[in-house]
């Protein structure tokens, strides 16, 4: 018997109890039933409805973004955001190779392709050194002022991080960069409800954002998305393309452009609704579960992953490395033979048959955390 598992699962179910513990349990304990079932009696249950307005200004007020624009998913809320960055067939986009697959599909839904860029071992996102690297030395500007692979001459137009877990990567430092070099920056901030820099929401450093809702994350309407931006005319257009691109007008039907039907049905904001005003409760469960699980794991020599200094993380899903894939394996094994739901990490995104091929860094980092790395119960309690 291996004691150093059992020490993990032991001080797992000293803050979660016996039987069956989950990764992430959604939490409904406040108004969802009463605000849905309003919803219904409403008759409006599509995407027009007082719930999707609500949501959109109760999620601007929390993050502190100017806009907010919901969609039915986070997968959506990617693929639009990059279409209203300007990301077109051929380019390239910048993004990191640990990461969930619809990072990678969203850019693939625009006919453009990811270039894969290591990341940084204590924040798990897109590395700022090694985009710099990158940038520096495969790279250069255009008269146009455009951003060009010099290998294979396309434009790269678009970089999009991802704040793996909650945690918060070095985005002030890629924001710099994607400046310099005339990159739109688009943040896929789809964990990370709740984590900030310094006072300023993830999402909101980049020209915009995109947040999740589903079922798993720290607060959900079973589905559920949203584009987040201080700029106007990015707010315009997003929730323009989410709505099918249709011109308004009384009773004619017309569309100038490609749109999307993207937009988040009533029944499923007036849930998400209810969830975000508990969501600052929910937050601090959760910092509690996260420094709880720091300060026993520190006492049994066991590496958990902390938000780098200036960042707050909503901690929502706790990570643990152990020491190689071997081990990951046998602790996975183990902890949920019995009754704890643990989860490795991704599989990377260089090693999907979609995405061999594509541009791709050294990514060292990204192997080892792919090899080391477990995601443990992190709900609500």
């Amino acid at each position: 018997m291996n004691t150093q598992f059992e020490n993990i699962v032991s001080i797992i179910r000293h803050r979660y109890g016996n039987g069956q513990i989950p990764l992430h349990a959604p939490v409904f304990r406040g108004n969802e039933k009463k605000y849905t079932n309003l919803a219904i009696d409403s008759t409006f249950v599509s995407s027009v409805g007082e719930y999707v307005n609500q949501s959109e200004k109760m999620l601007a007020e929390f993050t502190g973004a100017k806009y907010a624009i919901a969609t039915g998913n986070g997968t959506s809320a990617l693929h639009a955001a990059l279409v209203v960055a300007g990301v077109q067939a051929a380019d390239l986009v910048i993004t990191q190779p640990f990461t969930f697959v619809a990072t990678s599909n969203a850019i693939a839904y625009c006919h453009a392709e990811p270039v894969f860029i290591d990341i940084d071992i204590d924040t798990l996102g897109l590395s700022a050194y090694k985009l710099k690297l990158f940038l520096d030395n495969e790279t250069f500007l255009n008269k146009e002022g455009d951003c060009i692979h010099k290998s294979s001459g396309r434009r790269i137009k678009a970089c999009l991080p991802m704040h793996s877990f909650g945690l918060v990567c070095r985005i002030t430092e890629i924001a710099a960069l994607c400046e310099t070099h005339h990159i739109t920056l688009v943040e896929d901030a789809a964990e990370s409800i709740g984590s900030y820099v310094g006072n300023t929401h993830t999402g909101l450093i980049g020209q915009l954002g995109t947040l999740s809702f589903n079922g798993n994350k720290t607060i959900t309407c079973g589905g559920g998305g949203a584009i987040i931006t201080n700029d106007e005319a990015i707010a315009k257009k997003a929730k323009y393309i989410t709505t099918t691109a249709k011109v308004p007008h009384q009773w004619e039907f017309f569309h100038d452009e490609l749109g999307y039907n993207y937009r988040l049905p009533n029944l499923n904001a007036a849930m998400l609704c209810a969830q975000i005003e508990q969501l600052d409760g929910f937050l601090r469960n959760k910092a509690e579960t996260a420094e709880f699980y720091h300060s026993e794991f520190a006492k049994n020599n066991i590496a958990f992953i902390k938000a780098i200094q200036e960042t707050t993380s909503n901690y929502w899903l706790n990570c643990i490395l152990l020491k190689d894939r071997n081990e990951r394996d046998a602790f996975l094994k183990f902890s949920n033979e019995n009754g704890v739901m643990t989860r490795p990490a991704w599989t990377l995104m260089t090693k999907l048959p979609m995405y061999a091929n594509c541009i791709s860094s050294n990514i060292d980092n990204a192997i080892e955390m792919e090899n080391r790395l477990v995601n443990i119960p992190s709900s609500v309690l």
